[in-house]
């Protein structure tokens, strides 16, 4: 390859969900996104008939992708393999603490404790759909 070779750009991560609203709402409220216009959440008593949602604010978006089924991974065991997971980043071991007690309050679950790791402090989560997601110090 030659140094004006040009590459693809990523643009979008995108994640499956059965609910793609309570996926999207769970990262939203976790990371402090916010919906691309025209996604944001029907009025009170109107239908949701959703089946892709993007957020922004971040990095690059996080988009949620309806489907009728999804198999959540057995990680650690690899029956069913993560196949992809967000890793997130706090700046210290406080913040770590506060972040994990939002995440859980949010309805993640915890897959592994690894806080006591004194070079990378960190928890491992399923959000509400399954999908695995690290939060660490870093």
């Amino acid at each position: 390859m030659t140094d004006d070779a040009t590459y693809p750009v990523l643009s979008t991560t995108v994640l499956d969900a059965t609910d793609v609203r309570a996926l999207a709402e769970f990262y939203r409220q976790l990371l402090g996104l916010h919906y691309r216009p025209g996604d944001e959440p029907p009025a009170p008593g109107e239908p949701d008939t959703a089946d892709w949602l993007v957020l922004r604010g971040g990095s690059f978006p996080l988009a949620f992708q309806q489907v009728d089924k999804l198999p959540v991974t057995t990680w650690p065991s690899n029956d069913v393999p993560q196949q992809l997971h967000l890793d997130m980043t706090v700046p210290d071991t406080d913040e770590l603490a506060r972040q994990h007690e939002r995440a859980l309050a949010l309805g993640a679950r915890v897959l592994l404790d690894r806080t006591d790791d004194p070079d990378e402090p960190l928890w491992v989560y399923a959000d509400p759909a399954g999908h695995p997601f690290c939060i660490f110090v870093g």
